[in-house]
C-alpha cells in the first residue's frame, strides 16, 4: 500500500512539473509548500552540467598558461580549484531543508537586515558581474559567427548584437526553475558533444613539451596561488545552489543532493578548464574564440562557435534566475519575473561598457574575478559552516519572516557571528590579492602570493564557527523570545 502512494505522489509531482514548464513560475523568494515539492536529486546534474559546459572555463584555463604557468601544473590546478564545487554540492541539501533560496536561507547566518549587506546585496553585485561576462563573450562569439558567415554588422549597430544575445540569455530565466530542469540536460548533451569533439582536435595539437619561460622562485609561487584562486573562482561563485534543489522533497537523501550537484559541477568544469589550458600550449589564448581556428578544421569552427553561445547563455540562465531572488530579497517585492528582467537590462548596459569602453577585456575580467573570490570565498565558507552547525535544519517559515517579530532577527536585525566573519575575512582577503591593478600590502609583503581564495574562507569558517557557538541565545534562534518594536522605537520582549 505504501508503494503504491508513493507512486501515485511522484506520478502527480511529475505531471506538475510539466504543467509548469514554458511557464512563468509563480513562486519567487517565498517557501515552497511540500505539497509542490518533486523530482529526484540526479535533475541536479542536468542543472549544473548545462552551467558548466561553458567558454568561461576554457578562457581560464588559457589564462593559467598566459600567467606563465607549466602544462601540468596548470592541469592540477583545474583539478584543485574545481574541488570547491564539493562545497557548493554541501550548500545544496539547504534548499529542501528550508524550502527556500539562498538569499532567504542566508537570513539565519546574518540576520534580516545584516542579510540586505552580505546577502541580497553582495548576492545581486557578484550575480551581475557574471551575467556580464557571460554576455560578453557570448557577444563576441556571435560576432565571430556573423563574420564567418559574411553578415556584415553595420558601425556603430554592434549593439543590436548584445541586446539579441541578452534577451536569448534572460527569457528561459524568466520562465523559472521548471523550465530550467526541463532544458538544462538537452543543453548540456549538445554543447557537451560539440565540445568534446573540439577537445579532440586541442588535444591533437596540444604542444606536450611545452615549457614556459623561467620564473624566479617566488613569483611562481605567487603565479600558482594567483591561478588557482582564478580556478576556484567559478565554484564559490555558485554559492546559490539551493535555489535549485528547494523544489526537492524534504526527505531527499544528503548525500545524493551533495553528489549530482558537485559532479554536475566539478566534471564538465575541470574538463573545459583543461581544454583551455592545452590549447594555450598551441595558440595565443589572449583572443580565444578567433585563435582557437587554427586548431579546428573548417566546418568545425562554426559549431564550436554556436555551442560557445548556447552554453554561455545557458550558464546566463543560472545567474539572471539566482540574482532576479537576491534582488527581490533586496529591493520592492515585485513579481520575480520582473526583477531577472530588470538585472538583464542592467547586465546588458555593463557589459556594453566592457565590450566597448574597457581597455582590456582580460585584464578587466581577471582584476574583477580577484576582487570578487575575496567576498565569495568567504561567503561561501559561512554557509557551509552554519549548514554544519544547525546539522541542516531550516525552518522555511521562520526565515520567510522579516518582521521584528522574526527569530532571526537577532540584535536589531544583525546576526554578529556572521557579520563580523565576512567583514574581517573579506578584508584580510582584499588586503591579499594581487591583479594588474592592485597588489594588497600583504600580497606584497608576501612577495605577491596571492592567498585570498585560500584564507579568506578558512578565516570566515574558524571565526563564524567559534562566534556562533559563544553566542547565546541566538546559536539556536527559535529558543528566544520574539521581538517586537516598542513605542520608543527600541526592542522589548513579547
Amino acid at each position: 500500500m505504501s508503494t503504491t502512494f508513493e507512486h501515485v505522489t511522484t506520478t502527480t509531482s511529475f505531471t506538475r512539473q510539466r504543467d509548469e514548464v514554458g511557464r512563468v513560475e509563480t513562486r519567487g523568494i517565498d517557501q515552497i509548500p511540500d505539497a509542490e515539492r518533486h523530482g529526484r536529486p540526479v535533475a541536479l546534474f542536468g542543472i549544473w552540467a548545462a552551467a558548466s559546459v561553458v567558454y568561461l572555463n576554457i578562457v581560464l584555463g588559457g589564462l593559467l598558461i598566459l600567467l606563465g604557468l607549466g602544462l601540468w601544473e596548470s592541469l592540477a590546478i583545474c583539478f584543485v580549484g574545481n574541488l570547491w564545487w564539493a562545497v557548493v554540492g554541501w550548500i545544496a541539501v539547504s534548499g529542501p531543508a528550508a524550502g527556500a533560496p539562498t538569499v532567504v536561507i542566508m537570513r539565519a547566518m546574518f540576520g534580516i537586515r545584516g542579510n540586505a549587506l552580505f546577502g541580497s546585496g553582495l548576492g545581486v553585485a557578484i550575480g551581475l558581474f557574471y551575467i556580464v561576462l557571460n554576455l560578453t563573450f557570448a557577444t563576441l562569439a556571435t560576432d565571430a559567427l556573423l563574420d564567418l558567415a559574411g553578415i556584415a554588422v553595420p558601425g556603430g549597430l554592434d549593439v543590436i548584437v548584445l541586446i539579441a544575445v541578452a534577451v536569448a540569455g534572460t527569457a528561459i530565466s524568466i520562465f523559472g526553475h521548471a523550465t530550467i530542469e526541463k532544458v538544462s540536460p538537452y543543453i548540456s548533451i549538445i554543447v557537451g558533444v560539440v565540445f568534446v569533439v573540439v577537445g579532440g582536435f586541442i588535444v591533437a595539437a596540444t604542444d606536450w613539451s611545452y615549457e614556459p619561460a623561467a620564473l624566479a622562485p617566488g613569483e611562481h609561487i605567487a603565479m600558482l596561488l594567483l591561478g588557482l584562486t582564478v580556478i576556484a573562482s567559478t565554484p564559490l561563485s555558485w554559492g546559490t545552489s539551493a535555489d535549485y534543489s528547494r523544489y526537492l522533497p524534504r526527505a531527499t537523501p544528503k548525500r545524493r543532493i551533495v553528489l549530482w550537484t558537485a559532479l554536475g559541477g566539478f566534471i564538465p568544469s575541470a574538463i573545459m578548464c583543461a581544454m583551455g589550458v592545452l590549447a594555450g600550449t598551441a595558440v595565443d589564448m589572449t583572443d580565444p574564440q578567433t585563435s582557437l581556428a587554427a586548431v579546428l578544421p573548417t566546418w568545425l569552427f562554426p559549431l564550436f562557435l554556436v555551442a560557445v553561445i548556447v552554453g554561455t547563455l545557458a550558464n546566463n540562465v543560472l545567474c539572471a534566475y539566482s540574482t532576479g531572488l537576491y534582488a527581490q530579497a533586496f529591493g520592492a517585492r515585485v513579481h520575480r519575473s520582473v526583477w531577472v528582467a530588470l538585472v538583464g537590462i542592467a547586465a546588458t548596459l555593463l557589459s556594453a561598457y566592457l565590450l566597448y569602453a574597457a581597455e582590456s577585456l582580460l585584464e578587466t575580467m581577471n582584476y574583477a574575478i580577484e576582487i570578487a573570490v575575496a567576498v565569495m570565498g568567504p561567503l561561501v565558507a559561512v554557509y557551509a559552516v552554519d549548514i554544519w552547525l544547525r546539522r541542516g535544519s531550516y525552518d522555511g517559515a521562520a526565515l520567510n519572516d522579516a518582521t521584528p517579530a522574526s527569530p532571526f532577527w537577532y540584535r536589531g536585525g544583525w546576526f554578529v557571528p556572521g557579520a563580523v566573519a565576512m567583514l574581517v575575512a573579506s578584508t584580510v582577503a582584499v588586503l591579499m590579492v594581487n591583479t594588474t591593478l592592485y597588489v594588497g600590502p600583504i600580497a606584497l609583503a608576501l612577495g605577491g602570493a596571492d592567498l585570498s581564495s585560500i584564507a579568506g574562507p578558512v578565516i570566515a569558517a574558524a571565526l563564524y564557527a567559534v562566534l556562533w557557538r559563544t553566542t547565546r541565545p541566538y546559536r539556536t534562534p527559535a529558543a528566544r523570545p520574539a521581538l517586537t518594536w516598542g513605542h520608543d522605537g527600541s526592542e522589548e520582549a513579547r
